[in-house]
Order: structure tokens, then sequence, then C-alpha cells
């Protein structure tokens, strides 16, 4: 099953919602004070909105292509994403192997949807791309043991975690690098593990401009996805619609010589087999 968040802006007053992918057509899921795919999942969880999917006979609602795809959870309570986790990304940065995972947040507010414009901020010319598998928290958890931790995944998307490089080095901390607005995308859709297939065999790759310079595998992680969830669970309560991105492969702009950054006009795609392509455009701020 695809999940989608949109905004419907064909009727009269543009709404939105969320849905299952069915073709090229988005069947809504959404029902009275359930608006949002967060909602859903805290009310009925994965299976439930697969019963809610069969029952709809999966008559479509609106065409994939008339809507605005909004982050596939738009709402998330949090957004946790991990550093340094490729060790050819740590190679290339000149980094040690970290022994426990480098965890930072990002802002909902940071964020767009596939298709929607990333942009890169006044303050900097040193934007740098980064592909990413976010995971999407389907069950509450706390102290989750890693043997039992893929139980607790809703599915998987794509993210372009992008960082403001020079923000990102003002200290020891990355958040000012993560966290202007607009500046990474997530999306186009949730895929189910069912769907989306084992996570070792996934390779996340970044293109720019329709140039490789980003692959990897899921499999070369330093700390793997059920290795992070039972980390991130334990100094706090995972919920459904929580985001967790696992780290971007080597190739990032910085580490290039000379380096590689977004410009306005650039396109960046994150891909990610079994899950889909995130495609965004790069805008600079007005």
């Amino acid at each position: 099953m695809r999940l989608v968040s949109y905004i419907d802006r064909r009727r009269s007053a543009a709404r939105s919602s969320f849905g299952a992918v069915v073709g090229t057509d988005i069947v809504e899921l959404a029902w009275p004070g359930v608006t949002t795919l967060r909602q859903g999942l805290l009310a009925e969880g994965m299976q439930g909105l697969s019963r809610r999917l069969a029952a709809a006979g999966q008559a479509p609602s609106v065409a994939l292509a008339d809507v605005e795809l909004l982050a596939p959870v738009a709402d998330p309570g949090k957004i946790l994403c991990i550093g340094l986790n490729y060790h050819l990304h740590a190679q290339e940065v000149g980094m040690a192997v970290p022994s426990h995972p480098s965890v930072f947040a990002r802002f909902p507010s940071s964020l767009v949807g596939a298709g929607q414009p990333v942009v890169r901020p006044v303050e900097s010319e040193k934007f740098d791309y980064e592909a990413e598998l976010a995971v999407v928290i389907g069950r509450a958890g706390r102290r989750i043991p890693v043997a039992a931790a893929l139980d607790y995944v809703a599915g998987y998307s794509c993210l372009a975690e992008n960082s403001v490089r020079d923000w990102q080095r003002h200290s020891n901390q990355a958040t000012p690098g993560k966290n202007f607005p607009a500046s990474g995308a997530f999306g186009p859709w949730l895929v189910s593990p069912d769907e989306a297939g084992p996570l070792e065999d996934m390779t996340v790759i970044g293109r720019l401009n329709g140039a490789q310079v980003q692959s990897d595998t899921v499999a070369h992680m330093i700390f793997s996805v059920p290795e992070l969830i039972a980390y991130v669970s334990t100094f706090t309560e995972l919920e459904p619609g929580d985001v967790i991105s696992t780290g971007t492969p080597a190739g990032v702009g910085l580490s290039r010589k000379p380096p590689l950054f977004l410009k306005s006009g650039d396109v960046f795609e994150v891909e990610i087999s079994g899950v889909g392509v995130l495609r965004n455009s790069v805008i600079d701020e007005c």
C-alpha cells in the first residue's frame, strides 16, 4: 500500500486529506475527525487503514495528477534525523565511525512534499543535497527491542535531508543548518513494508540534474533501522506518524573538489528501490 497526503484543489475550497494510491488515482481514506495520515495511524494503524481501503472498493476519489502532494506525514509529532550513518560517508568527511547514533531534530516546516520547490536561504550559498531513507513509525513504543523493531514500522519513504552547511557548523549542534523553512523534502508517499520489500535490498540514490551523485545500499548503514528504532525509543517514546531519517550515503557536495552545492534551477532526486522517486527543484528565497 502506498499512502499520500495531499491538497485537492479541484474543489471551490481546497482541502487537505490523505489516501491510498491505486494506479494513477487516489482513494481517499479520511473520515470525520480524522483528516491526516498521522491521525489515521493513531486511530487505526496500518491494518485498520488497509481494511478501510478494502471497504472503499478502491473507488478513486481523485486523480494523482490533480492534487498537490504534501509530505506523506504532514503533521509528524517528531522528525528525528541520523547523521553519519554510512561507512563511506564517514570516510569522505574524515570522521571516525561513531559508537552511538548522532541524532538531531527537524521541524515539519523545514520539509516540503514531492514536486514542490526546496528553498535555498539568502543566508548561505553552501546548500547541500542529502538522499535518505525515511522510516515512519506505525505503533507507539518505548525501549523497543532490536528484534521487534520492524514490527513498529508503518512504512518507508524518501527524504531529501538537505543541509545549509555553514550554519550546520556554527557549533557542534546540527540543528541550525537543518531547519531553514522548506529546505528539505519528504515523499512522494509512504510505502508499506510488504510492498517495499526487504530493507537490505534497498539502494539509496541521489541525482542532481539527472547525474548520479550518491548511491549505497541500506545494508551498508553503520546503525541498522532496527538499531536506530531501539536507540531512539530508549530516550523518547515513539508514536504513530513519527519519522526517523536514517542518514545519507557518500557523495555529498561538501566533500567534492570543488564543492558542489545546490543552486536555483537545479533538480535533486532521491530514488530508493522498492519505495519510489522524490523529485524537487531548487529556488532561491525571495
